[in-house]
């Protein structure tokens, strides 16, 4: 008897060891994958942070940090024991194209640091995604940047007495996701206003102006300042039958604020479209 009560604790000791074996590789309590991703096969979340408001500072496209402010999650998955080991590479990659599917945009990728950041623009967000991947485990930092978004399009009217009276006017509500010069469709109704503006006057003819915020190098903005005024001026110019020869595409990158950059409502303000009088 005594040995069969010896060897029902041996067994309750190894059942309960590995209990706490199985317990170790479950979700930390409270974690949850984001939305925007779902977890690498045989992982499990082992560390989980969700901060309303936090700031985090990301590497963007010209290899310099960027500090991003709003909602932050930190999320720290590992490879269950025994799972086959996919590799960082893999992981990285994966990541990038699942967001990329859904429009998102690979800023930086550092092979020997093993880090990636990924930007999304949707549905009102502006999403900063920071990837550090090793062989048996992988770190997300993700930060939901609000996005100010312009609501009300000034018609054409108004864009022309602006012009009349100081010769040029800025125009909002015209939309690109970050690094990149594709108009989205949410620009359409500022678009048709520019167009009706100038059918209205035959004899106006316009310089298109890029303009951004300081976020980036110099040389770097300028040229997609200038890739966003040729996007405008080829959508007037293709969808809208407006002459080519009446607009001219110039981008002047971050060196005409009209707000501080150092906010982000300044920095969306100066990021816009203008258009002078020729």
């Amino acid at each position: 008897m005594k040995n069969l009560m010896m060897a029902l604790c041996g067994w309750l000791f190894v059942l309960a060891g590995c209990g706490l074996a199985l317990g170790a590789e479950q979700d930390v309590k409270g974690g949850k994958d984001h939305p925007l991703l779902t977890r690498m096969p045989d992982f499990y979340i082992a560390a989980y942070k969700d901060n309303e408001f936090d700031s985090q500072k990301f590497i963007d496209q010209d290899k310099k940090p960027v500090m991003v402010e709003g909602h932050k999650y930190y999320i720290e998955y590992k490879l269950k024991k025994g799972a086959a080991e996919p590799g960082e590479l893999k992981i990285r990659r994966n990541i990038q194209d699942a967001l990329k599917k859904i429009g998102g945009n690979v800023l930086f990728d550092d092979n020997f640091n093993r880090v990636s950041t990924i930007v999304l623009a949707k549905e009102g967000k502006e999403s900063w995604v920071e990837v550090r991947s090793y062989n048996n485990m992988y770190r997300l930092t993700i930060l939901e940047k609000q996005v100010m978004k312009q609501e009300v399009v000034a018609s054409a009217e108004v864009m022309g007495n602006d012009i009349n009276a100081t010769g040029h006017v800025s125009i909002y509500g015209i939309y690109f996701d970050t690094g990149k010069a594709d108009l989205k469709p949410e620009s359409d109704a500022a678009i048709a206003e520019i167009a009706k503006l100038l059918q209205n006057d035959a004899a106006l003819n316009v310089y298109v102006v890029g303009h951004t915020d300081n976020v980036g190098s110099f040389d770097s903005n300028l040229k997609l300042s200038k890739d966003r005024a040729e996007a405008v001026a080829r959508e007037l110019a293709g969808k809208h039958g407006v002459a080519a020869g009446r607009l001219k595409a110039h981008g002047v990158s971050s060196l005409a604020p009209v707000a501080s950059n150092d906010s982000d409502e300044g920095k969306a303000k100066n990021r816009r479209v203008e258009l002078v009088k020729q």
